[in-house]
């Protein structure tokens, strides 16, 4: 049917996945080496599923069973099977078969013919759900287009695996068993289903790991001090609610209890008689491959690996990290590390500190993650400091600091606090991102329901961490910014801003626009914070400056007088001590308690708006502030914040997601997520009144600016904008297009490597996306210039097209306005003799159009980012000043309206001035039109034009250049997988 070459083992279908249950399996395609691993799954399959399978009694295989089971050509006959402990749990297999249902035997036929078999034990894990997943992209894969499926009625499982997996289907009931086909054709109801089920199973995963039932620390030294010791200290000094063992190989064979600490002692993880869901191990990396054995066979539930001496001690240890992730993914654990600072967990049915931070934080709504202990220190410390205890304004719900990032990442934490009812804001320190395509599509989901706070590290070229064995990233920093903004999230540079605008974000409703009221008893202070808000672009209003003798009475009228005000949207109130006049009362030691209490009474009556505070010498004001004003629960159900209705007239805010319910804390076992999470059964409490106070005004302001962003970024997501669809595309012309361009230009060319279009092979392919380039006609001699003049007619431009002298005007290698023949030859022979022969200038002639302002659009494929559409005025701005704007693709018709006017030099496209503004609506639909081609053809990996003139009508493409390539096997369109770095 195909090829020979397609016949040999597609290492590239070797998967991890998570399952329902937050277990890990690995797929794979069955070998003939697995004969014995198939004989010992089947006979642990109970009679009732080999009955659903075979449709008989077939108590078990023959030989010829086993050889057909295991021998495949990988393109009309796959075998897949999902393996935990390098045994199978799980086997999927299709064979490729005519209308007729027979053996296929021409290359035209499209259909398969697929069947399962689950491991009783394994049902109702998931395993079934994302087998079909990776055994329909292996069919699109090969040519297949069609799945059909024939299920015994009683079968109702398995039936329900292809009913759910949102492909387009027909069923029909003939002599007893129900046929299922269906088109493997990912839809948007099949992408919505494959999203769901993995944002439930990473989130269990991750769960799983935060609320153990118990834990073992291994590694627990005999003598007080050491990592191990000090982590079991951690962990019972922070009050966890589950069982602790303490285990080291070294412990005296006949130590029961670890004393003084009162745990039970074990030399092994398989000397404890019972269950453990979470093992910490502090031991050299040499005996961390026992170690993680042991667990695996005990039937631990994930690792976390405080050991160092992996990937950021080089590469041997970058090695030895590998063998360690896929030692544990090998039997169903997830991996928190190696080299990792540890986890938290403050709600209180867990109360879990397994890190090595001393002092358990104080509970609140704040979730973490880190990739650098460090870091995790200095958020850890910096929080404590401005409001400790449980209840605090700097509370946090959960945090984990993960090290070298071999498997647990940023990406698993924010697939769990998306639904988490105890999180609010979620803030990460990020030093590498190892996938930022996905990492854009789930932060763009978790924004949608609350703030997602992210500062980065490492953000130059060769900056990375030893440690962080991720895919090597061209995209630039400013690049993965735009991305991040796109997708709500809110991009910081500090650990202080970290800190500052979670803060707000915890603690403050969103604002419904960016007019600040400003009050205070300090003209100074107040003109800081006015003029710090001209800077982020917001709206203040002139401040209100009260009287030297201010009384905390005084500050409570002017802020409800302020919040009342319609107005403003946000209030920024600035204290420093006050001076009492001859009849007042002298302040005291507690005039910073007073006038937190009296801000927030006012702040109470009117709790729409965020309220933020500066002060001068006043830390009693921001310690009572940041306090819990009563005693209550933190982690109790609590109404979420809903993206405020606009201060503008127009706007409207749209529906907000509500919360979830929490996740169980330590369930007895496994069970499947439910499709829908039922409503919370504990009644929704408003926010407690808490109010963040800095030390400086330009940092409140910061932060209240962000919050003030992103607030226009949910009012703006609940109307995404649209993809248009235009009439004149060729889709299918252009398909066809690419792939006969495919095979007479890579048939010479490496796997994985892109070839450039010939000039009018580009210009013909744009053309079946209605994007028309002005023709230009070579000229290797004056002759040829005059004849390619004479057929464009004048006037028109000279141009070499050397790579070296491409679009550089400035160097002379652009001529325009060129009137006739004489002024042609004349300009022909200055640049040939200023700038080199012909042959090395290869110059051409074009139509001159009509004067613009000089754009350039851009999309790539990035191998980590995706596509991305870019968008810059040509010439300095971009290449100078690096003022370019990029967007996911697809783009819609909002986010290219948006690209196009953040750029900063954009002012130049609207009259910048007194110049005519030019077309812009032309240049939106080209920029949506080349989104339009790279998206429906993962084969085009760039397209660059330049330079697009943009004129006050319409606008002309002057050079355009295109690049194929064979689209990779999988891409994050394809089946859920964990990555492998």
């Amino acid at each position: 049917m195909q090829t020979p070459p397609d016949h040999a083992y597609p290492t590239h279908w070797e998967a991890d996945v998570v399952l329902r249950d937050g277990g890990t399996a690995r797929i794979r395609p069955i070998t003939p080496a697995d004969a014995e691993r198939l004989v010992s799954f089947y006979e642990q399959v109970s009679d009732e599923s080999k009955y659903y399978r075979f449709f008989a009694p077939y108590p078990r295989l023959s030989d010829r069973d086993v050889h057909r089971f295991t021998h495949h050509d990988y393109v009309d006959r796959v075998g897949l099977a999902a393996t935990v402990g390098g045994e199978f749990i799980a086997t999927v297999r299709y064979d490729r078969i005519d209308e007729r249902g027979l053996p296929a035997k021409r290359p035209e036929d499209d259909q398969a013919e697929v069947a399962f078999l689950v491991q009783d034990a394994h049902q109702g894990r998931g395993v079934a759900s994302a087998l079909l997943e990776h055994i329909a992209a292996v069919a699109r894969e090969r040519g297949i287009r069609r799945f059909a499926a024939e299920v015994l009625p009683a079968n109702t499982k398995m039936i329900k695996v292809f009913t759910d997996a949102g492909y387009t289907q027909k069923r029909t009931f003939e002599d007893g068993v129900v046929r299922l086909e269906f088109d493997l054709e990912p839809t948007e109801q099949s992408m919505a289903v494959m999203r769901g089920r993995e944002q439930r199973a990473e989130a269990r995963s991750v769960q799983r790991l935060l609320a153990p039932g118990s834990i073992a620390v291994i590694g627990t030294g005999r003598a007080p001090g050491g990592i191990g010791r000090t982590a079991l200290r951690n962990i019972l000094d922070a009050g966890f609610t589950g069982r602790v063992h303490a285990v080291n190989h070294a412990f005296p064979e006949d130590l029961r209890r670890l004393e003084p600490e009162g745990v039970p002692a074990a030399r092994s993880v398989r000397e404890i008689p019972d269950p453990v869901d979470l093992a910490v191990i502090a031991v050299p990396p040499a005996g961390v491959p026992d170690v993680v054995r042991d667990c695996g066979e005990h039937g631990v539930q994930g690792v976390l690996v405080l050991s160092s001496g992996y990937a950021e001690a080089g590469p041997d240890g970058r090695e030895r990290q590998r063998d360690l992730l896929r030692q544990a993914r090998s039997y169903g654990m997830r991996l928190i590390g190696p080299n990792a600072f540890g986890l938290i967990n403050t709600t209180p049915d867990v109360r879990l500190n397994a890190s090595l931070a001393p002092r358990m934080p104080g509970a609140g709504r704040i979730g973490l993650f880190t990739q650098s202990g460090a870091i995790g220190i200095a958020l850890l410390s910096g929080l404590h400091a401005r409001g400790p205890g449980d209840g605090g304004i700097a509370g946090i719900s959960t945090f984990v600091s993960a090290g070298n990032r071999a498997d647990v990442s940023g990406n698993d934490l924010l697939q769990f606090w998306y639904d988490d009812p105890h999180t609010d804001v979620a803030i990460l320190y990020l030093e590498s991102i190892g996938n930022p395509r996905k990492f854009a599509r789930l932060a763009r989901r978790t924004a949608a329901v609350k703030p997602v706070v992210v500062a980065k590290g490492g953000r130059h070229h060769g900056t990375t961490p030893l440690g962080h064995a991720v895919p090597t990233v061209r995209v630039p920093d400013s690049t993965v910014a735009a991305l991040m903004r796109q997708a709500g999230v809110i991009r910081v540079d500090t650990v202080t801003e970290l800190i500052d605008a979670g803060l707000v974000l915890a603690s403050q409703p969103l604002p419904a626009g960016p007019r600040v009221a400003i009050l205070g008893n300090s003209e100074s202070l107040a003109l800081l914070a006015y003029d710090a808000c001209l800077t982020e672009g917001l709206r203040p209003q002139r401040p209100r400056v009260l009287p030297s003798a201010v009384t905390p009475d005084d500050f409570r009228a002017a802020l409800a007088e302020a919040l009342a005000g319609p107005g403003c949207d946000a209030v920024v109130v600035t204290a420093i001590p006050w001076v009492a006049e001859e009849d007042a009362a002298a302040p005291g030691e507690s005039e910073g308690t007073a006038l937190a209490d009296a801000l927030r009474a006012a702040a109470a009556a009117d709790p729409g708006k965020p309220v933020t505070v500066v002060h001068l010498a006043m830390d009693d004001l921001a310690e009572t502030l940041a306090a819990p004003p009563e005693p209550y629960d933190p982690h109790a159900p609590r109404e979420p914040a809903a993206p405020p209705q606009s201060s503008a007239p127009e706007a409207q805010a749209g529906p907000v997601t509500p919360p979830r319910p929490p996740h169980p804390p330590r369930p007895p076992a496994p069970a499947p997520a439910p499709d829908r999470a039922p409503a919370p059964d504990a009644p929704a409490r408003p926010r407690p009144v808490r109010i963040p106070a800095y030390p400086a005004a330009e940092r409140a302001v910061r932060a209240l600016a962000e919050a003030v962003r992103y607030a226009a970024w949910r009012r703006a997501a609940t109307e995404p904008g649209r993809v248009p669809a235009y009439d004149d595309i060729q889709e299918a012309a252009a398909g066809a297009d690419i792939e006969q361009l495919l095979d007479r230009l890579t048939t010479d060319v490496a796997p994985g490597r892109s070839v450039a279009l010939p000039p009018a092979d580009a210009e013909a392919l744009l053309a079946r996306y209605g994007i028309h380039s002005r023709p230009t006609l070579p000229a290797p001699d004056p002759d040829a210039a005059v004849r390619a003049a004479a057929r464009l007619g004048y006037p028109v431009a000279l141009k070499t097209t050397a790579p070296h002298l491409r679009h550089r005007a400035d160097l002379g290698g652009v001529r325009l306005d060129i009137a006739g023949e004489a002024e042609l030859r004349r300009t022909y022979a200055e640049l040939t003799d200023f700038l080199g022969s012909p042959e090395e200038l290869r110059p051409v002639v074009q139509a001159m159009v009509p004067r613009g302002v000089d754009t350039i659009v851009r999309a790539a494929i990035d191998p980590a980012a995706g596509a991305v559409l870019s968008f810059g005025l040509a010439g300095a701005p971009s290449q100078l000043l690096g003022d370019i704007a990029h967007r996911l693709i697809p783009a819609t018709d909002r986010e290219v309206n948006e690209q196009i006017r953040s750029i900063r030099s954009a002012p130049l496209l609207f009259g910048w001035r007194g110049s005519q503004p030019v077309d812009t609506a032309a240049l939106e639909e080209l920029l949506l039109r080349v989104s339009r081609l790279v998206d429906d053809h993962p084969e085009v990996v760039a397209v660059d034009l330049e330079p697009v003139v943009v004129a006050q009508h319409g606008l002309a493409v002057l050079g355009a250049s295109v690049r194929l390539a064979r689209p990779p096997a999988t891409t994050d369109l394809g089946p859920r997988r964990l990555p492998v770095y």
